[in-house]
């Protein structure tokens, strides 16, 4: 019989029915799954995590990736996976590598992935690498009775072929000037006439007008209800001087000049169109929450319009993970990106799981791009939440930003913040947001359709 002995008691004792399938003897489980000619997507595994309080055994499909981050809003603990010397001493009677994913016979916690309790039929091993169990959908749940249940994990596998990006390589390949795309020519010149004290709102208009394209968006951007100026504006110079003032107009400026950096797909969540619309409308909310907190509008429009640029520095230089991250996001819209970010650029077989994140890669490019330090720090750090640090308030503006945003599905998360410790962050009490929200809902279809234009 191919179980081990505490699983063959427990399925006796409880009366549950299951099936023998022999095969030859393996030496892990993906070899067992391709030795039975079964379907892959009929496999269920158990996936063992760890933290002072004990060990959790997690079910989920073989062909699924876990989300650790789900797991831990489930449980509200950070558990790691367990090590191969504490999986054997705590499945002695199991050959190494084969562990079943019967937690109660093993008298551990058990959650389960939605997907495995609607399988109709699994199989799985049971704990030698000579067999397999083939089990119904009403045996497997007798046997999961008592299991906490919910959508633990990630949809879509990634290209198992494909070699795990580390964060070193990454970094490296950003430093290659063959690879990195350089700051456009223009938006230097822009970034460099901003860090010039005494320059004059003239010399900020006749540079953006070298450029019509530039010209033509900042134009639109000025005479649009955000700012509902009643006269006639027909030049940048007096967009500059009479609707917008020269910190705004020259960091719209630099964001749509940088943009052209980067050859990234106009569609998908993660697409153009979208970055457009989210960059707009966290840049416009981080202004509005500024003067609330003692920080600098100016410079708070920058750390929301730029804060993402790490998406499209991953769509231009690894088109390849980009698309299937973009296809995960699609796919999986109860994740977070930290957890689609891992599953794509974050472990090859046998090696921990490393987080490469957007965030990251953002804040090296503003680094190497020579931005100013809060922008760095806020593109770096919005994945984080609870960061305190250096520009600890301009990281927390784009959080809180974001998870405002969230609620209305614009952006590329979707999964719950913690919005009153990130207004305790700020000082700021809970009727600012509805004061946030109604700026939004003022200006979304301005902000729309600026969007749109910049896409286009």
């Amino acid at each position: 019989m191919a179980l081990a002995a505490r699983l063959e008691r427990f399925l006796a004792r409880k009366g549950i029915a299951f099936s023998d399938l022999s095969i030859d003897q393996v030496t892990n489980l993906g070899a067992a799954v391709i030795a039975s000619g079964q379907p892959q997507s009929e496999f269920i595994q158990a996936t063992l995590l760890i933290d002072i309080s004990g060990v959790v055994m997690v079910v989920h499909m073989f062909d699924s990736t876990l989300d650790l981050d789900a797991v831990q809003e489930m449980t509200g603990r950070r558990l790691q996976p367990l090590t191969a010397r504490q999986t054997s001493r705590l499945f002695s009677d199991c050959d190494p590598g084969f562990t079943p994913p019967i937690g109660a016979a093993y008298e551990l916690q058990v959650l389960v992935d939605e997907d495995v309790t609607t399988a109709d039929r699994v199989l799985f091993t049971g704990g030698t690498d000579r067999g397999l169990v083939e089990m119904d959908g009403r045996s497997l749940r007798l046997a999961l009775a008592g299991s906490r249940r919910g959508h633990l994990v990630i949809r879509g596998q990634g290209n198992g072929d494909r070699e795990a990006l580390t964060l070193e390589e990454v970094a490296d390949k950003l430093q290659k000037l063959y690879r990195l795309p350089p700051m456009p020519a223009l938006a230097l010149r822009i970034l460099r006439l901003t860090a010039n004290s005494e320059a004059t709102a003239k010399e900020l208009g006749e540079l953006i007008e070298f450029d019509p394209s530039l010209t033509a968006q900042v134009m639109r951007y000025a005479r649009s209800a955000l700012f509902n100026y009643p006269g006639q504006i027909n030049s940048v110079q007096e967009a500059v001087t009479r609707v917008l003032g020269f910190d705004r107009v020259a960091h719209i400026a630099l964001g749509i000049a940088s943009v052209r950096a980067f050859d990234v797909p106009r569609h998908g969540m993660l697409g153009m169109d979208n970055f457009w619309r989210h960059s707009l409308y966290c840049a416009f909310l981080c202004q509005s929450i500024a003067p609330h907190c003692s920080a600098d509008k100016g410079l708070a429009y920058l750390c929301g319009l730029l804060h993402n640029f790490g998406l499209l520095l991953v769509g231009h230089l690894f088109p390849g993970e980009f698309e299937e991250l973009n296809t995960l996001r699609e796919d999986n819209p109860e994740a977070s990106m930290h957890s689609l970010e891992q599953q794509v650029f974050g472990h090859g077989e046998n090696e921990p799981v490393l987080a490469v994140g957007h965030g990251a890669i953002g804040g090296i490019l503003h680094k190497l791009w020579q931005l100013p330090d809060p922008v760095i720090k806020a593109a770096g750090m919005h994945q984080n939440p609870g960061y305190h640090g250096e520009h600890e308030n301009y990281v927390i503006m784009v959080q809180l930003a974001n998870a405002l945003l969230k609620q209305r599905g614009v952006g590329d998360e979707f999964n719950e913040d913690d919005i009153p410790s990130l207004l305790e962050s700020l000082g700021l009490d809970a009727l600012k947001v509805d004061e946030f929200n109604a700026e939004i809902d003022r200006v979304s279809d301005d902000l729309d359709a600026m969007a749109r234009s910049l896409s286009s």
